[in-house]
């Protein structure tokens, strides 16, 4: 059977099992749509939450920007810790306290909480800006996927996976998306750790990645290790030692926790500890998903190393370690007509790999032609630059299976699991602007009395344009996966977050400190990515010169997100000083979602 039927078939297969789940799943009431009736056990939920969590940007793009970060592999650990470091968060800060407030979104604690129709909306509109801009790079990763393994054009590719979200969001809402999102983890996962034990298997002999990456390189017969042989040969073409570390120590720290409190700000997945029957239930769903996780994000160093030690050894097949230009460059010859190498064409033809002979020697060098060391070695040798023009960081952990050599039913399954991972947080961020919008905004503000049925068409209605309008967006992505869900992070850590953490945690705050602090904190975050990126706005416009010499105070756009979040708590509480104390009612309600009742009985204390 051939590759591409292979593909068809088991991609098919998992599309089938999706859509047979949400027919099944198919949410009769509101309480359904929006929070899967609340009876999800724990570990069920724990799961679901996973699938809602590891998006395109974890299966499909973080190991590549591990693989071909230009500061070193290590620099990009903080998507690592951050992303895996919310869920504690989220765990011990958030999840079981909103569980206990009993509502069925972020805006409508806000609202609640802050006593304001006003509050809400803003948050509507934070919700809605996050949701959307995280919704962009998962449509991104249906389009890459679909373009490389059903041979189809991104755009189409990206048409096909938003009529399955249709299919089986729209109609099942929560509940479908639940169930769904179960067997989505189930493929994504077992689909990202099979390659990963081959590869292990055959680079350095261990079975388990995790250990893999720490151990010896195989063919060396155990005489390097595998970080040092990786290190020796990318030095070698110039390119900056892996493991170095050479990013800011602030602006590291920055991101990581941007990262870790956008994590736990994040609206769609807030919303699955809505889910569960019980406020213990919530914290052990919050548990269970940091299992789950960390059983992708613990292999996903050792693929990215992996990958890039596979990628440069596949263009310099004679290296060894140390002696990296010593070994025969890649020859035309045998891109054309090895079937070993086929993979190299088949994704030039996706545009995400793209490689030129601009010497005319009938070899591909890859190097680092921004090094002076290997300008003067490729002057000697008749050299006019890296002839490996572009490889795309999305396209990574898709054909690793690929470049190195696995079988073909590996490839068709990596395949259903990056479009598994895409889809189940793309209808978890589609459900989160559905809800924002038929629950928080047209039945919170516009039209109070709506019936319930009234309220379920129009939480489709909006499911079905939120759809539209993501698939319109992913045709013109701004960056790739992971950049965008960055800056999707930031934005949730820099609004969401804080007003959380203050709604649950301090009596203090008011409703005008609350909307003042969320609105400083989006526009500052907004604005700062817009003067450096262009991104989120137009695609393209940046305005001031995107370099660490140019960043305000040498912080990244991508790190902003923490400094949004300072300005966020510090002007809520100085609004909040200057204007009307919070009502009783809303400090004792404040207090009941914090203190169990009947505590302090025990001691006589009340």
């Amino acid at each position: 059977m051939d590759q591409y039927t292979l593909n068809l078939l088991v991609v098919g297969a998992s599309f089938a099992l999706y859509i047979g789940i949400a027919i099944w799943a198919r949410a009769g009431s509101t309480a359904e749509f929006y929070a899967a009736g609340q009876g999800v056990p724990p570990v069920m939920n724990g799961m679901a939450t996973a699938a809602d969590w590891m998006s395109a940007a974890s299966f499909i793009s973080m190991a590549g920007i591990i693989a071909l970060a230009p500061a070193g592999g290590y620099t990009q650990s903080a998507f690592l810790m951050g992303w895996t470091g919310g869920y504690v968060l989220l765990a011990l800060l958030l999840a079981p306290y909103l569980r206990k407030f009993g509502k069925f979104t972020v805006p409508e604690f806000v609202g609640d909480r802050f006593y304001s129709g006003g509050a809400r909306l803003v948050a509507v509109i934070c919700l809605i800006v996050i949701s959307v801009t995280y919704v962009i790079g998962q449509m991104r990763g249906v389009g890459v996927t679909f373009a490389r393994f059903l041979e189809v054009s991104t755009d189409t590719g990206l048409y096909i996976g938003a009529a399955i979200v249709f299919a089986y969001a729209v109609f099942g809402g929560m509940k479908g998306i639940t169930y769904t999102q179960v067997a989505q983890y189930c493929v994504l996962i077992v689909a990202y750790t099979i390659p990963a034990i081959f590869i292990s298997l055959s680079l350095t002999g261990s079975f388990l990645p995790q250990l893999g990456l720490f151990g010896t390189y195989a063919p060396s017969g155990g005489d390097v290790a595998f970080l040092t042989k990786l290190d020796q040969v990318v030095v070698e073409l110039g390119f900056t030692q892996y493991t170095s570390h050479t990013t800011s120590t602030l602006n590291m720290f920055l991101f990581t926790m941007s990262l870790m409190i956008g994590t736990a700000g994040l609206p769609h997945v807030i919303i699955r500890f809505f889910t569960v029957p019980k406020v213990a239930d919530a914290r052990w769903s919050a548990g269970w998903a940091l299992v789950f996780i960390a059983l992708l994000y613990t292999v996903a160093p050792a693929v990215g190393s992996m990958a890039r030690l596979n990628l440069t050894t596949t263009f310099w097949p004679n290296a060894v370690a140390g002696q990296a230009l010593e070994g025969d460059a890649i020859s035309l010859e045998a891109i054309n007509t090895d079937p070993n190498l086929s993979w190299i064409n088949t994704w030039e033809n996706t545009g995400l790999l793209a490689f030129e002979d601009k010497n005319g020697d009938g070899l591909i060098q890859y190097y680092n032609d921004a090094n002076p060391a290997m300008q003067a070695i490729a002057a000697e040798r008749g050299w006019t630059g890296n002839e490996l023009t572009k490889v795309d960081n999305d396209m990574m952990v898709l054909a690793n299976p690929e470049i190195a050599q696995l079988p073909g039913w590996v490839i068709a399954l990596v395949a259903a699991g990056g479009l598994a991972a895409a889809l189940s947080t793309a209808a978890g961020l589609l459900l989160a602007i559905s809800s924002a919008i038929s629950h928080d905004l047209i039945k919170g503000s516009i039209n109070p009395n709506i019936s319930e049925k009234g309220e379920l068409m129009a939480a489709r209605v909006s499911m079905a344009f939120a759809i539209v309008v993501a698939t319109w967006l992913g045709l013109n992505p701004p960056g790739f996966a992971a950049q965008v869900v960055a800056l999707a992070f930031g934005l949730a850590a820099a609004t969401i977050f804080p007003v959380l953490m203050m709604g649950i945690f301090s009596k203090k705050v008011n409703k005008e400190g609350a909307i003042a602090g969320m609105l400083v904190g989006l526009i500052a975050t907004s604005v700062y990515i817009f003067l450096y990126l262009g991104w989120f706005f137009v695609p393209g416009t940046a305005m001031l010169a995107n370099t660490p010499d140019a960043w305000l105070f040498g912080i990244a756009p991508a790190s902003f997100g923490t400094i949004g979040a300072i300005l966020n708590f510090v002007t809520a509480y100085v609004v909040s000083s200057m204007t009307r104390p919070v009502p009783e009612h809303i400090q004792e309600l404040v207090e009941s979602i914090r203190v169990p009742k009947g505590a302090g009985a025990a001691t006589g204390h009340h």
